[in-house]
């Protein structure tokens, strides 16, 4: 893979469904120099302590079978609603003109999932995805593995 290209001013966003690094390049395209503009995180605990009610009974309108139906997935709907504010937030930030051209970097079950939320004016600045997961990293890490072009591939 090719090092990716990052201008001065563009945003690197490296998120999953629980955590986002919004870095912002200080430096330029030749020597990037990344650093932490925000960080978003919640508290994703796990299904079962979201929701712990026995799943519901549904009844058949014709005779007396009975079957239980699915418990919803609380932490899936967790990461949702958390890369849903992300989206927003990145709209806001485009919008606004913080930033003209954005980069993601999320695992690629975050990534499938933002894209959703994407608007029209955050396609619009969006130069690349990177399907990693990156974000336990720390932001030299990141930058190595991504922009540095002597980092191994």
């Amino acid at each position: 893979m090719d090092k990716m290209r990052i201008d001065k001013g563009d945003w690197l966003v490296v998120c999953d469904g629980r955590k986002a690094l919004i870095l912002e390049n200080l430096g330029d395209e030749m020597f990037p120099n990344l650093h932490t503009r925000e960080v978003h995180e919640q508290p994703n605990l796990s299904t079962s302590a979201q929701g712990t009610d026995a799943p519901g009974r549904l009844h058949a309108a014709v005779g007396g079978a009975r079957s239980s139906a699915e418990q919803a997935d609380w932490h899936d709907e967790a990461e949702r609603a958390f890369l849903r504010g992300l989206a927003g937030r990145l709209d806001s930030a485009v919008s606004a003109g913080e930033t003209s051209a954005l980069t993601m970097v999320a695992s690629p079950r975050a990534l499938g999932m933002i894209r959703a939320d994407y608007s029209d004016a955050v396609r619009k600045a969006l130069q690349a995805e990177v399907s990693k997961d990156l974000v336990k990293l720390p932001v030299y890490e990141i930058e190595k593995q991504l922009l540095r072009s002597g980092a191994p591939k």
